[in-house]
């Protein structure tokens, strides 16, 4: 009798503990749904901005010294007008200042050029400092155009001068294929400046120096510069610069373009809208991404 008394207990505890843990497991349930069910997305009305005729552009980049560009064949195609204005300049820095890196050019076996521009600072900054580089230093040039340049400050057919043919994948080989064991390599540079020199040399264990020459500084712009119906920046800086000479800037109507992802950041910073954008996909350049745009808006009309 007390074993089968022992029985019935024994049950009916496990019978009241079975209920307490179903109203747990149930309660618990509920409590894990509400706080993952997702919930119902709230979709604002987003503004749908219409596509703008452009008749008038400004690139704001110094005009290119060949007239067999790109620009001009647009110009051409869709007959619209196209100025050129640098929103900033590069201003050479003194000697007192350069001395404080403590970079001596003769101590480097080989210079990297990615523009004309840089080659006058540099060698001008050479003569200020009385430095003459030695007849046996190899220059590595980004295009063929800067290395002809060089022709104006050294016996260009008596010195090792290499180019590529502007992309950096034809000039990482041309460096890889010219370049000795050991060789150091100095790079004069704006202090403001692409990475990807640097990198592909730090990767691959070649000795280097990054030496800056040049300061970028704000061109100071007057309100009829910006009278264009499309303005597109190539870097950071410029967007900055017409941010300074207009703080109470107000885009509207007008066509903003960038290029890149540094430029497409300071326009997004700016709390401005990039309508032309590039690169992509379907726009690898600039030009073709204007010409998508002209295309696109004629379309809406």
């Amino acid at each position: 009798m007390k074993l089968a008394k022992t029985k019935k207990q024994i049950k009916k505890v496990t019978n009241s503990i079975s209920k307490v843990a179903a109203r747990v497991k149930k309660t618990f349930t509920k409590k894990i749904s509400k706080t993952i069910a997702p919930k119902k997305k709230v979709v604002s009305p987003v503004a749908i901005i219409p596509l703008r005729p452009i008749k008038t552009i400004l690139i704001s980049q110094a005009k290119p010294e060949n007239d067999k560009n790109p620009y001009n064949e647009l110009c051409r195609k869709y007959k619209v007008e196209i100025e050129f204005k640098p929103f900033i300049q590069l201003v050479g820095i003194e000697n007192r200042e350069y001395r404080r890196y403590k970079i001596n050019p003769l101590s480097f076996e080989a210079v990297v050029f990615t523009s004309r521009n840089i080659i006058e600072h540099f060698f001008s900054l050479c003569e200020s400092l009385r430095i003459r580089m030695p007849d046996e230093t190899k220059y590595y040039c980004m295009t063929e155009s800067v290395a002809l340049y060089l022709q104006k400050y050294i016996l260009y057919r008596k010195r090792k001068v290499f180019f590529g043919d502007g992309s950096l994948p034809n000039f990482f080989k041309t460096l890889m294929h010219h370049k000795n064991e050991g060789e150091k390599f100095l790079i004069p540079c704006a202090d403001i400046h692409k990475s990807d020199i640097p990198g592909f040399l730090k990767n691959n264990n070649i000795p280097f120096a990054e030496a800056m020459i040049l300061k970028t500084i704000p061109v100071e712009l007057k309100k009829k510069d910006l009278n264009f119906d499309a303005i597109i920046f190539f870097g950071p800086t410029s967007v900055n610069s017409m941010i300074h000479s207009f703080p109470d800037y107000k885009q509207r109507n007008q066509v903003i373009g960038g290029f890149g992802p540094l430029t497409l950041q300071a326009i997004e910073d700016a709390k401005l809208r990039c309508d032309i954008v590039a690169p992509s996909v379907e726009s690898p350049s600039m030009i073709m991404a204007i010409e998508k745009y002209i295309l696109a808006s004629k379309k809406k009309k």
